[in-house]
C-alpha cells in the first residue's frame, strides 16, 4: 500500500515539474527540495581504472609471475567455442535423466507409482529408493546423512524421489511429471532459524564453545553494555552453468563421468559407493565449469550420482543438465546466519569483551554447513581486537535443500556481525564510526581468539589508502550537501575493512598433486588436482611451471582435472587453489629439473628441445609427480594448541556510495573504490578479475 501511495506521489511530482516548465503552474508550486523525488534511476556510464604492481622485468624474458596475463581460455570463451559438459556431442544411443522432485517439504511417501510414466514409448527406466540397497543409498560429503533417492520421507520441498531415463529432454520431464506421488504430511515444518531454535532443532554435538579471557569480569569493568541481534539471509549462486553430469560406460565395470563439479575426486568416491565398485573402475573428469562459487563443491552429487547409477545399469551413455528453476529448486543457497550479541566496551569506544550466539540455517542435512559455522565463528571479530571473548554456534536443521559451500565460507556472515558490532559502539559513544574502527585494528603481533598470532598485519595501510584513492572526505561532505538539498532522494557512505583467513578449516584438505609430462618435442603436458571455474587457475599454474622450468608459457598446456591423473585431490575451494596446486606442479618441475641438471651441464649453449630430446635418447624419465601440505597448520585448543588455523590472511578496505530512492526504496551504487592487500600476485591481471568479479 505503501509503494502505491509513494508511486502516485512521485507522478505527481513528475506532472507538476511539467506543469511549471511549461508556465502553467507557478515555479514555486513544488519546493525545490521535493521535485527530485519525481526522478528515476538510469544505467550510469561504467567507468573504472585498475592499480597493481609492476613486476621489473630483469627477469629472463620468459618469467611469467607477477604480469598480467591473458586468462588461458579467454579467447575462447569469448567466442563460444569453449566445450562444456553439456556441450559434449550427443554419443549413440544415449538417454537424458529427468528427476522426480518432491513438492511437499516434510511428509511421508505413501505410493510411488510409475507406470504411466513408463508407458509413454522412449521412456527406458526409472529408479527410485528401491533400486540400491540402505547402504548404497546414503551419501553425502562428510557425514552420509543424505540420500541418492528420497527413503521413505522427505525432507524439503525439491528433494529427489525418483529419476526417468528417456530417449530425450523433453520426453524425460514430461514422463517424470507423469510419476504419481502421494503423501501424508509429518509436523513440524521448520524453515527459519527463530523457528530451529523454538523447537530446538539443532544437529547432534552442538552449541559448540569457544572462550578466551574472563567475560564475566569484562563484563562488569565495562563503562557500556549493549546487546543486540542480526541476521543475514540466503544467496543463489547463479553460477551461469548449472549442475550437469555425463557418465559413459567404457566396459561392463568401467565408468566415466565428465561432471560439472569442483571437487571430481569425491564424485568418483561417491559414485563407487553407490555403484559398490572400486574407485580405480571409475574416471571423473572436468575440462571447466561454468562457474562455482562454492555451490559444485558437494552438491554436484545430486546430478552425477543418479546419472552414473543409470548409465551404469542399463550400459548406455547418460546425461542430465538441471534447467535453471530445477537446480534453483533443488540445491542450498548461502547459510542465513542470526547472531545474537553482547559487547563491553569504554567511554571512548575501545571494545573489552564480547558474548556472541552464532546460528545457521543448515537446511534438512548436514553438508559442509559445520564447517562454515566454524568459519564464522573464528571471522565475527574481523579486523577488531576483543580480548575477551565468548562465541556459541549453533547449527539449525530445517525442512530447505541443505545449504553448502558460497564464496567465503562463513567469513561475511561473521564479519557481517562485526561490522554491527562495531557500528553499535560508535553510535553509542557518539564518535566517528572510522576512529572507533582505528582504535580497535589488531595490530601486527596480535593474537586472535582462536589463538593465532598476526605476523604481518596491514589493515591500517588499506584503510588509507582506500580513504585517499576514494576521496573519502570530499565525498563524505558532498553527501552531506545533496541529502540537505533533496527531500525523496539520499545518498550515503559506508567503508567496510575484511580479514580473510586463507586455508581450508578441514586439516587434510590441505594437500594437492600434480603430474607433469614432457614430451620429445619439448611441449609440456601439465595435469593437477585443481579445477577450472572460470577463475583462472590454470593460467597461474602454467605460469608457475614456465617460470619453474625456464620455458615460455607457450610450450605448457592443461587439457583438464581428471581422476585417473592425479588421485585423491581436494576440492578447488577456500582461496588455495593456485597456492596448493601451484607448489604441487613447482615440486614435480624441480624433480625433472634435477633429471636434467647434467645434461644442461653439457650443452650449456642448447635450447629447451635439445635438453629434453636427450634424455629420451639416454632413457631418462620425463615424467615426474608433485606433492604439497601446507605447513605448521591444524590448529586444535587441546590437541594441537600451537599450530596455525590458517595459513595466512589477505585483507582488503571497500568503500561504497550508494543512492536510495526513499518512496519506492530503488537504489543505485554510485562509486565503489577497493583496496586489497594479496601479497605478490602471480597474475594481477586475473586477481583484479578476481576482486571485481566477487564484488
Amino acid at each position: 500500500r505503501a509503494l502505491v501511495v509513494s508511486l502516485f506521489f512521485k507522478s505527481y511530482l513528475a506532472i507538476s515539474r511539467k506543469l511549471c516548465d511549461a508556465g502553467i503552474m507557478p515555479p514555486d508550486a513544488v519546493p525545490q527540495k521535493d521535485l527530485s523525488g519525481a526522478d528515476k534511476f538510469h544505467t550510469a556510464t561504467l567507468r573504472s581504472s585498475q592499480l597493481f604492481e609492476r613486476v621489473a622485468s630483469n627477469q629472463p624474458n620468459h618469467d611469467p609471475i607477477g604480469k598480467p596475463k591473458v586468462h588461458a581460455s579467454a579467447l575462447k570463451q569469448a567466442t563460444g567455442e569453449a566445450i562444456y559438459t553439456d556441450d559434449i556431442p550427443r554419443m549413440d544411443g544415449e538417454l537424458y535423466l529427468a528427476f522426480v522432485l518432491s513438492t511437499k517439504a516434510h511428509a511421508k511417501i505413501t505410493k510411488l507409482d510409475a507406470s504411466e510414466a513408463l508407458a509413454l514409448e522412449g521412456v527406458e527406466a526409472f529408479f527410485s529408493a528401491q533400486d540400491l540397497t540402505e547402504h548404497q543409498n546414503e551419501v553425502g560429503p562428510v557425514f552420509h546423512d543424505e540420500h541418492v533417492f528420497a527413503n521413505g520421507e522427505v525432507h524439503c520441498y525439491g528433494q529427489i524421489i525418483g529419476a526417468i531415463a528417456a530417449a530425450n529432454q523433453t520426453l524425460a520431464q514430461r514422463a517424470a511429471r507423469l510419476v504419481r506421488v502421494e503423501y501424508s504430511e509429518l509436523q513440524p515444518v521448520i524453515v527459519t532459524i527463530e523457528q530451529a531454535i523454538e523447537h530446538k532443532s539443532y544437529f547432534p554435538d552442538y552449541p559448540r564453545l569457544l572462550t578466551k579471557g574472563d567475560v564475566e569480569k569484562a563484563f562488569a569493568e565495562a563503562d557500556h553494555v549493549y546487546e543486540s541481534s542480526c541476521r543475514m539471509g540466503g544467496q543463489e549462486h547463479f553460477y551461469l552453468e548449472t549442475h550437469a553430469a555425463v557418465a559413459v560406460p567404457r566396459d561392463s565395470d568401467e565408468l566415466e563421468l565428465f561432471c560439472s563439479t569442483q571437487h571430481p575426486s569425491e564424485i568418483q568416491k561417491l559414485v563407487a559407493h553407490v555403484l559398490s565398485m572400486p574407485s580405480n573402475r571409475i574416471v571423473c573428469r572436468a575440462k571447466r565449469l561454468g562457474g562455482g562459487f562454492g555451490g559444485k563443491e558437494s552438491r554436484g552429487m545430486m546430478v552425477a550420482l543418479p546419472v552414473a547409477l543409470a548409465a551404469y545399469r542399463l550400459q548406455r551413455p547418460v546425461r542430465c543438465m538441471l534447467d535453471r528453476d530445477e537446480d534453483m529448486l533443488m540445491t542450498g543457497t548461502r547459510h542465513p546466519f542470526l547472531f545474537k550479541y553482547k559487547v563491553g566496551f569504554s567511554k571512548k569506544g575501545m571494545i573489552s569483551v564480547c558474548d556472541i550466539e552464532c546460528y545457521n540455517n543448515a537446511g534438512w542435512s548436514m553438508d559442509l554447513s559445520f564447517s562454515v559455522l566454524e568459519r564464522a565463528m573464528y571471522h565475527f571479530e574481523n579486523c577488531y581486537r576483543i580480548p575477551n571473548v565468548r562465541v556459541g554456534g549453533w547449527v539449525c536443521k530445517t525442512n530447505l535443500p541443505s545449504n553448502t559451500a558460497f564464496r567465503g565460507f562463513g567469513g561475511p556472515q561473521g564479519m557481517f556481525a562485526a561490522e554491527h558490532i562495531i557500528r553499535d559502539v560508535a553510535r553509542i559513544v557518539d564518535r566517528n564510526v572510522l576512529d572507533v574502527m582505528q582504535m580497535n585494528f589488531y595490530k601486527t603481533g596480535d593474537y586472535t581468539h582462536y589463538n593465532q598470532k598476526l605476523e604481518r598485519f596491514p589493515i591500517q595501510r588499506c584503510f588509507d589508502d582506500c580513504l585517499t584513492q576514494s576521496q573519502y572526505y570530499a565525498k563524505q561532505a558532498e553527501i552531506t550537501r545533496f541529502n540537505w538539498e533533496h527531500r525523496w532522494r539520499k545518498r550515503g557512505i559506508a567503508l567496510v575493512p575484511t580479514k580473510y583467513g586463507i586455508a581450508f578449516g578441514v586439516m587434510h584438505l590441505n594437500q594437492s598433486g600434480a603430474l607433469i609430462n614432457v614430451y620429445a618435442d619439448g611441449s609440456v603436458l601439465l595435469s593437477h588436482g585443481g579445477v577450472e571455474i572460470g577463475q583462472g587457475l590454470n593460467t597461474k599454474v602454467i605460469q608457475c611451471a614456465a617460470r619453474a622450468l625456464g620455458i615460455p608459457i607457450e610450450l605448457i598446456h592443461i587439457s583438464e582435472t581428471s581422476t585417473d591423473k592425479v588421485p585423491n585431490t581436494s576440492p578447488t575451494a577456500a582461496s588455495v587453489g593456485s597456492d596448493l596446486n601451484g607448489m604441487a606442479v613447482i615440486d614435480a618441475c624441480e624433480k625433472l629439473n634435477k633429471r636434467l641438471a647434467p645434461i644442461k651441464e653439457a650443452l650449456p649453449q642448447g635450447t629447451w628441445q635439445e635438453w629434453v630430446n636427450k634424455p629420451y635418447f639416454d632413457r631418462i624419465s620425463l615424467s615426474a609427480t608433485g606433492f604439497y601440505a601446507t605447513p605448521e597448520i591444524g590448529y586444535h585448543p587441546e590437541t594441537n594448541p600451537n599450530a596455525r588455523t590458517y595459513n595466512y590472511y589477505t585483507n582488503g578496505v571497500g568503500i561504497s556510495v550508494v543512492e536510495i530512492d526513499c518512496l519506492t526504496g530503488d537504489h543505485q551504487v554510485l562509486s565503489t573504490d577497493i583496496v586489497m592487500d594479496i601479497g605478490s600476485s602471480i597474475n594481477p591481471a586475473i586477481d583484479i578479475g578476481q576482486i571485481e568479479g566477487a564484488f
